[in-house]
């Protein structure tokens, strides 16, 4: 067993032992000794009951910090692993406006120096100036980490020496510095002291995220996944990512013995300008993909510009129709490439008030996309009388008309267990017109897209969002085909207290419904964040229209033992399928569905993540004989979707 392993072990067999946290109070008449004729009960000090003793942390506390001191093997152990100093966690700015006007005065002053200061991943603390890294484990994890270098800081910032600030540059360059993976939390403050009429200077200050990362799930004694990368890879910013799964336990009712393993790797790289270049590769059980692009998205409401290039590469076997039962599946080969460019242009809205924006965007875009088929699906008519070969050659333009309105809340205490979080509401209306040319029959494309989403700490968080899209045959019937219709939902509720106990719901949707697809569109299963978390099926599910359902209550509970803070979850989730090859609604099959509970761990005195240990009861489709499984997760409760219009598109099914 791993290192990570023994110690979610040790931290599981704490948990009985934990007490809810109590303050120590004193009281002043108790310096003196009481007269024991007038005194009362409560003001005559109690002698405990040595038979009946509870357990004093706060003893246990003081004894660790004394050995901690020492220097034997004992006291080395206890200071590494430990850290006495509580936190004092920032409580301005909640339920803020992130967009806010706290700068308006400086707008338009030149900027006349910018200093960053960069702290690294342990033991330091945008709210508390006096925190150092003092254990081990700290020292250990900073010399291990490099910090974020001050260019890639530059590259993220909105303002620049010698030019004008620019309203609300500020409060969008904190925003954008959060957002990237590589920093943790910051600050962009205006030097009041410095600052003149005329001209400004600006202290950055950032938090980097130990950006080195690596997993292992075991699934049984000889099937899991390894998973390793770094978000901040020589602290420029570059994301390694890598995933390797064996001993996957596919079954075939064919001879062929299916592929056991799967890989998936990606790297990004970030430039100027907010331009990123990535490359990618996957390599699974009938799927092949690798590719390269180059992208600049509509980061902010301040963007004007926005565009990327794509080029894919697919290799995939894939199937056109279910099999009578008991019988294989047949699969053919489908191999093609994709190039991919668009270019989007934001037209800002007249503001009747000169020192704030307005939030609303008219955004305009087009989109040119090529595929090119190497090899296709040829079956023959008697194993399938009715199909037509339609994978063809083809070139697709497509056209965005859009209005977008984009607002930032901020707030603490939702995911990250204290740290600053940015959360987007807003509207999006867009429609999306397009033509297709191939070599058999044009197509013309319509998409409908809607979203909309509301924030406050006192009703909660709701997002939801629909859209609509198909092609349409340009021939005498004009046949509609390949069509999409997607819905989300994600809301939360405010916080709710109970006594000393905390807790909050979760709930969420996500709903793919294939219209009259084309043989062999398939969807990628229902595991994770695609549906069922820690969901591990014996063979893969095909699917052509999918919809999950997903709750989670998060119970925040007092109890505390060296400053391990404890959460607990209870999650349920469902997910229904339709196989048929159009697709169509996947509500007429039973679901999957899974149900847990599972322990949330931060721990205050040491430099350890949010991690998670769940147990997921899986009625069917699990490989495991009892439908029991036990795994580690660092999957997120919910996660928002930003009101940036992007390129224009025809719908995601996967």
């Amino acid at each position: 067993m791993s290192f990570r392993g023994w110690l979610l072990l040790v931290i599981v067999s704490l948990v009985p032992l934990v007490w809810p946290v109590r303050a120590q109070t004193f009281d002043p008449r108790l310096a003196v000794p009481p007269d024991s004729l007038n005194a009362n009960l409560e003001t005559l000090p109690q002698r405990p009951d040595s038979l009946r003793q509870r357990f004093d942390e706060a003893r246990l506390i003081t004894r660790l910090k004394a050995y901690s001191r020492r220097k034997t093997i004992v006291g080395r152990a206890a200071s590494a692993l430990f850290r006495f100093t509580q936190r004092q966690d920032e409580q301005a700015g909640l339920d803020a406006v992130l967009l806010d006007r706290q700068f308006d005065r400086h707008n338009f002053k030149i900027v006349r120096r910018i200093e960053i200061r960069r702290l690294d991943a342990f033991g330091y603390s945008l709210t508390d100036s006096t925190r150092r890294p003092r254990t081990f484990l700290e020292k250990s994890g900073n010399a291990l980490h490099i910090k974020t270098t001050r260019s890639r800081i530059r590259q993220v910032l909105l303002f620049r020496p010698g030019r004008a600030l620019e309203p609300q540059a500020l409060a969008e360059s904190e925003r954008l510095l959060r957002q990237t993976p590589e920093i943790l939390d910051a600050r962009v403050l205006v030097n009041e002291v410095t600052t003149t009429r005329d001209s400004v200077d600006i202290e950055v200050l950032t938090t980097d995220v130990f950006s080195i990362r690596g997993g292992y799930e075991v699934g049984s004694a000889t099937a899991g996944r390894i998973s390793f990368g770094d978000d901040n890879f020589l602290g420029q910013g570059h994301q390694l990512r890598n995933s390797y799964r064996y001993g996957r336990n596919l079954s075939s009712n064919s001879n062929e013995r299916p592929q056991q393993w799967s890989y998936e790797g990606r790297y990004t790289a970030p430039f100027r300008h907010f331009v990123y270049a990535q490359a990618r590769y996957r390599n699974e059980y009938n799927y092949r993909s690798g590719g390269v692009s180059v992208q600049r998205d509509f980061y902010s409401p301040s963007a004007h510009y926005a565009g990327a290039l794509n080029l894919n590469s697919y290799d995939l076997n894939v199937t056109l129709k279910a099999p009578p039962e008991g019988e294989p599946y047949i699969y053919y080969p489908l191999r093609y490439t994709v190039q991919d460019v668009w270019v989007g242009r934001a037209l800002r809205l007249r503001s009747y008030d000169l020192g704030y924006e307005n939030p609303g965007r008219i955004i305009v875009s087009a989109r040119v996309l090529n595929t090119a088929y190497g090899a296709i699906p040829n079956p023959s008519p008697i194993t399938i009388p009715d199909y037509k070969n339609e994978y063809r050659n083809g070139m697709l333009l497509l056209g965005t008309v859009g209005y977008s309105v984009r607002r930032y809340y901020k707030d603490r205490y939702l995911f990250g267990f204290g740290r600053t979080e940015d959360i987007p509401t807003g509207t999006l209306v867009s429609f999306t017109g397009g033509y297709e040319t191939n070599s058999a029959m044009p197509r013309r494309y319509f998409d409908v897209r809607l979203a909309t989403a509301n924030f406050s700490t006192r009703s909660g968080y709701l997002y939801a969002a629909v859209a609509l899209g198909s092609y349409q045959l340009m021939n005498k019937k004009r046949r509609w085909e390949q069509g999409l219709l997607t819905t989300e939902l994600t809301s939360f509720t405010k916080l709710y207290h109970f006594g000393n106990w905390q807790y909050r719901h979760f709930l969420s949707s996500k709903g793919t419904i294939g219209l009259k697809r084309r043989p062999g569109d398939l969807l990628q299963g229902i595991t994770n964040d695609r549906g069922l978390r820690g969901f591990s099926p014996a063979q893969p599910i095909l699917a052509t229209s999918r919809f999950t359902l997903n709750y989670e209550t998060t119970l925040f509970t007092p109890l505390s033992l060296l400053g391990f803070r404890l959460a607990g979850i209870a999650f349920a989730d469902a997910a229904w399928v339709s196989d048929k090859p159009r697709g169509g609604p996947p509500f007429r099959n039973s679901p999957y569905t899974g149900f847990g509970l599972g322990l949330r761990f931060r721990n205050e005195f040491t430099a350890l993540r949010t991690f998670q240990i769940l147990v997921g009861y899986y009625p069917r489709g699990l490989n495991a004989a009892n439908g029991v499984r036990l795994f580690e997760s660092s999957r997120e409760t919910v996660t928002f979707n930003d009101f940036g219009l992007g390129q224009p598109g025809t719908g995601v099914y996967q």
